[in-house]
């Protein structure tokens, strides 16, 4: 056979292009300088944000851009910016949290104290989210509420607990249509153009650095929410954090994800039971 029919790819195998190419190597080089793995995650997502990068760094290819993060620490943790996703609202579909509110609550109230996973806080606001709902249910001050991100500079923001105070005329709407039993101006002090949450909802989040993609479950919690994460990652990926969270959560616990997500089609599917099915809320079994 010729040099020439044995390099060809075989028939149905797509050959990988430049990009592809590039976009992978720089992704190893990133695991293999920072330990921080996105290899998993979904490519066509990545490579907009990868594409976004470039421009922001002055970079015209991503071998450039590899080039680069390998010799640059600080470029690395600007370059985090762009490959985790920091989108993140107060109160972010309501009707899980109202759901939260009224039937998984009934059930945290039965335990002496509670432990709660964000994983993927991003920048805090679901954090602060379910300390407001648990401490309007009476339980906050029996919670230690862990949130855990991969990005060093979105978990300062999330301790430093300071938002923009434009931000919560929306958070407020979002807040009532939750469920939410007073004015969420209770919960937070206005300073000039910014809006800094109380103490009392603080002292109640332990905020840490925490990868789905490497790390493994650190805690029993009753209840762990997981919200538009797993969309980010390919399926194995999505196996792999799924079976963290399943192995944090204590028998019957609850796992809410967000509502573009499931897990129906996971090999983690029979280990759960849908609790609200709408809302994306399960239990284990």
């Amino acid at each position: 056979m010729s040099s020439s029919h044995r390099d060809q790819p075989a028939a149905g195998q797509r050959q990988k292009s430049h990009t592809d190419i590039e976009l992978s190597l720089l992704l190893d080089a990133i695991f293999q300088r920072y330990h921080y793995d996105f290899r998993q995650y979904a490519a066509a997502s990545l490579k907009r944000r990868v594409q976004t990068a470039l421009s922001h760094f002055g970079c015209e290819t991503i071998s450039r851009l590899q080039e680069r993060v390998v010799r640059e620490p600080k470029l690395f943790s600007d370059l985090l910016r762009f490959l985790t996703v920091q989108v993140s609202d107060l109160f972010r579909d309501p009707s899980y949290f109202r759901s939260l509110r009224e039937k998984v609550v009934p059930y945290l109230r039965t335990y002496p104290s509670l432990k709660v996973w964000v994983a993927g806080c991003a920048t805090g606001e679901e954090a602060y989210s379910l300390a407001i709902l648990l401490a309007e249910e009476g339980l906050l001050d029996r919670t230690l509420i862990y949130a855990t991100d991969i990005n060093p500079e979105s978990l300062r923001t999330a301790e430093a607990g300071i938002y923009d105070i434009e931000r919560f005329k929306r958070f407020s709407e979002s807040y009532a249509l939750a469920g939410g039993r007073a004015s969420l101006s209770n919960y937070y002090t206005a300073r000039y153009s910014s809006a800094v949450f109380d103490r009392s909802l603080k002292k109640a989040i332990l905020f840490s650095d925490h990868s789905l993609a490497t790390d493994s479950a650190f805690a029993e919690v009753e209840l762990a929410s997981c919200r538009n994460v797993l969309i980010y990652f390919e399926r194995q990926l999505q196996d792999r954090a799924i079976g963290v969270l399943y192995e944090s959560l204590c028998r019957k616990g609850f796992l809410g994800l967000g509502l573009k997500e499931t897990l129906r089609f996971s090999s983690y599917a029979t280990a759960f039971n849908e609790f609200v099915r709408e809302d994306r809320i399960y239990q284990r079994i």
